[in-house]
């Protein structure tokens, strides 16, 4: 039994401002004044109030520290966890009253009163790694229903209940697609966050592994699936290492990795990568007995389940030429409708000129408006630079069915002052059939486009503007600029200039990951 708990966020905003040395110093400093039996301290999930990083809430009292720092922890320890005795100058300001020596509670700030967290209700409260904490706040009650008290199709309907649809691209309604029956075979939780500089979908494995698992467990059990596999790029140590945890007294499900290049998250190649089965075209993941599923709607559906709740938040990346600076910041559990400018207003809105807003990823999303509202799919909203103006010159595009289409291709050459003259597509971009979206024979696995890009050459083009995978990329940029003098821009240049992110140029990361996970 402890008299304190002290809480030390442990997300990957406060984990960056090194939130572990304030952990360290705190159990040195509390073992020097022999409270180490006394106080106990949990390294939590993200309380969400990243700017105030490093944060650390002392309880019963409920005192928030913000912004604290190494040197502060020898005068919390003596005078709050020995004396009892709150330090108020390193308080939030805004939990502290000016009228009387009461200390508000987090509820009371600016923050955080008008939010309702859901998913994340827990972040900030409980350790996220130990199990107990969990069950301690009726985790698993949920689960233990489901498998026990309810058939697959009670689920099911649950799902069509909540109006939940997949929070990837292509946002087909979960409860339809979930009812298919695999005979045993797989769920595939398409963690790969495909689109370069977003982080929602790892920042929630990182904070909610153990709800991601539950919320596999129950498509598993819907679905008729005996084992799922996370799909995750490699780089994504720490959530690797969570998925990890929350499956390690569970043998059906495993973690596959992935290499970091686009489009790793296309579903055909998530099925290729984790099965060895290449899917024709017109195939859907069914016929390898498995569900591609993105791993929001993974954690959604234990929150419908679970919460009765309806299908009306979703979490958002937000990048690029805003005031909060470039780098992804993320919004968990938003609000489905909310404004593309209310999103900006929370960063701090756009920093000076810019040259276009993208609702959605670098490679599949779509200029938009501030006053358009987010949906079910909205992963991203990304303000860019402007674009480089190439004065009238000759481009050709070549489409590929792993980005933009034509229509977008064709406005994107308009925005850089191009003169359009010739347009072919990828020779791996297959027409399933006439009107529809083309697909990829073997997405992220591109063939040579020699031809493609001699008939650009010879209809006058001097620029291409291309919209290919990593490795078509490569076969581009090769052909078209050693070889044949021709310059070579990537639809997403714009994007990766904002964000200081490697332009699609060259491939330099093996195709091939090594899948010892005895390193995370």
């Amino acid at each position: 039994m402890y008299r304190s708990h002290v809480l030390v966020c442990g997300g990957t905003g406060c984990s960056s401002s090194n939130s572990q040395q304030i952990i360290d110093t705190l159990n040195a400093e509390l073992k020097a004044n022999g409270l180490e039996n006394e106080v106990k301290v949990v390294k939590t999930g993200c309380f969400g109030l990243c700017a105030l990083g490093p944060i650390m809430i002392v309880y019963p009292e409920g005192s928030f520290y913000s912004e604290v720092k190494p040197e502060n922890i020898p005068e919390i320890v003596s005078e709050h966890l020995l004396k009892g005795r709150v330090v108020k100058h390193l308080l939030y300001k805004e939990t502290v009253s000016e009228d009387s020596d009461r200390i508000k509670s987090l509820d009371e700030t600016q923050f955080y009163a008008k939010q309702h967290r859901v998913a994340l209700r827990n972040c900030g409260v409980i350790d996220p790694e130990n199990i107990d904490e969990y069950i301690a706040v009726d985790g698993y009650q949920a689960l233990g229903k489901v498998l026990t008290e309810m058939t697959p199709q009670e689920v099911i309907d649950v799902m069509l209940a909540s109006g939940l649809r997949g929070r990837g691209g292509a946002g087909f309604p979960t409860g339809v697609k979930l009812g298919a029956d695999l005979q045993g075979g797989y769920i595939l939780v398409n963690a790969a966050e495909c689109e370069p500089g977003l982080k929602h979908n790892i920042m929630q494995l990182e904070q909610q592994a153990e709800k991601t698992v539950r919320g596999v467990e129950y498509c598993m059990e819907m679905s008729n699936a005996k084992k799922a596999i996370f799909a995750i790029k490699r780089k994504n140590a720490k959530a690797i290492s969570a998925i990890k945890k929350a499956i390690a007294d569970k043998p059906d499900i495993s973690i596959h990795l992935l290499p970091d290049i686009y489009p790793m998250g296309e579903e055909r190649a998530v099925v290729r990568e984790c099965l060895g089965i290449l899917l024709e075209p017109t195939q859907l993941p069914s016929a390898a007995h498995a569900n591609v599923v993105n791993c929001e709607t993974v954690l959604r559906v234990a929150e419908a389940i679970e919460d009765q709740k309806p299908c009306i938040y979703k979490n958002i990346s937000v990048v690029g030429k805003v005031h909060g600076g470039p780098e992804a910041q993320v919004f968990m559990d938003m609000p489905v409708g909310i404004s593309v400018e209310d999103m900006l207003d929370k960063v701090g809105g756009i920093d000076g000129e810019y040259g276009e807003i993208i609702m959605g990823g670098a490679f599949t999303g779509l200029p938009t408006e501030l006053d358009a509202p987010t949906t079910k799919t909205t992963g991203a909203i990304i303000v860019t630079i402007p674009f480089l103006d190439l004065h009238g010159a000759k481009v050709g595009l070549l489409v590929c069915a792993c980005g933009g289409g034509e229509a977008r291709m064709r406005d994107i050459a308009k925005k850089y002052n191009a003169e359009v003259v010739s347009v072919t597509f990828c020779k791996q971009a297959i027409e399933v059939k006439p009107g529809a979206p083309r697909k990829c024979e073997n997405p992220g696995n591109c063939p040579g486009q020699i031809a493609k890009v001699l008939e650009m050459k010879r209809a006058g083009a001097e620029y291409l503007i291309i919209g290919n995978c990593s490795d078509c990329s490569n076969t581009v940029v090769t052909c078209g600029t050693l070889k044949m003098g021709l310059k070579v821009i990537h639809q997403t240049d714009h994007v990766m200039r904002t964000i200081h992110h490697p332009l699609y140029r060259h491939l330099t990361i093996s195709k091939t990951v090594d899948q010892d996970l005895s390193e995370f």
